[in-house]
């Protein structure tokens, strides 16, 4: 365990470093800056590139924002005057982590529920309603969800909230449309995966000694389908916990998904980076984790 996880920080690094260099030039080479589409003239401008060091050559750029992230520091927006990325990540980071937490339980909850009920009911009429929804699930844009469960619910029956608050109730209908896509494909895996458990002959034998239907379907076949489900989850957690900018706006969410693509258009460079460099790292920790988990589900698997 030791040697896998040197070797895994080790790998990590230098996946990070990779990510920070490759973002860092190609937000460099587009065409135009922060302060082009500022109406202000060239001498406040190139006062402006001065301060932030925008002015120095990219290389040298680069070098210094090493130095600063090797710190922890992010850096200030350009933008947001005042702010530091920091704290912006600080700050609207637990907004999205909330929302993201109880849509992650919330899909997988009912997408391994549902492809459960798919898998044991094969080729029944619930197996090809549940799969008729999630086709459609997969095939509908977030936004068109969230839109549509806003305009139902919270304009015409008038029985959910439109403007947001940090109250309970406002946390439904985000997390339906937050969840309607991962639900829909935990479902498809866990369905293959426990269709073709359930075709193993340990899985015949199991039946053939008398063991229960429940035994044999939950701890046998569920424990050995879930795996696929684990791998998928390690990116829709980072994806979740970090804000989808789609469900964040529709709803008025003050999450860090806004400012992350708020940032881009808005060409302010250290909030790219910072934000890029923040979801990199979770993305690399939770798939480290879920590699750990990997054999807690199944013991066959040993991690070297």
């Amino acid at each position: 365990m030791a040697r896998f996880l040197l070797r895994r920080i080790i790998s990590s690094v230098l996946t990070l470093l990779a990510i920070i260099t490759i973002t860092f030039f190609l937000m460099h080479m587009v065409p135009g800056g922060p302060f082009n589409s500022e109406k202000m003239d060239p001498v406040t401008q190139a006062n402006l590139e001065k301060k932030y060091g925008l002015d120095k050559p990219v290389i040298e750029q680069y070098g210094i924002y090493l130095g600063n992230i090797a710190q922890l520091d992010l850096g200030p927006s350009l933008k947001l005057r005042g702010r530091t990325v920091n704290s912006i990540i600080s700050e609207k980071f637990p907004v999205s982590a909330r929302l993201g937490g109880m849509t992650l339980v919330f899909a997988v909850i009912i997408g391994v529920s549902l492809g459960i009920a798919a898998a044991l009911k094969h080729e029944s009429i619930i197996d090809r309603l549940i799969m008729l929804f999630t086709t459609f699930g997969i095939s509908v844009p977030g936004f068109v969800v969230g839109t549509l469960l806003l305009v139902v619910f919270g304009a015409l029956l008038n029985i959910a909230p439109t403007t947001w608050s940090n109250n309970p109730v406002n946390y439904i209908l985000p997390i339906i449309t937050y969840s309607f896509y991962p639900i829909c494909f935990v479902t498809k895996l866990t369905r293959s995966s426990m269709l073709e458990t359930l075709g193993q002959d340990y899985i015949k034998t199991a039946r053939a000694k008398g063991l229960a239907s429940f035994a044999v379907n939950y701890k046998h076949a569920l424990k050995n389908s879930i795996i696929p489900v684990i791998t998928y989850l390690g990116p829709l957690t980072a994806y979740l916990i970090t804000g989808g900018f789609a469900v964040e706006k529709i709803f008025s969410i003050p999450g860090l998904g806004r400012f992350f693509i708020d940032s881009i258009s808005n060409r302010d460079y250290p909030l790219i980076m910072g934000t890029t460099i923040f979801l990199a790292i979770l993305v690399i920790g939770i798939n480290m984790i879920v590699d750990i988990l990997y054999t807690v589900v199944d013991p066959r698997i040993k991690l070297k």
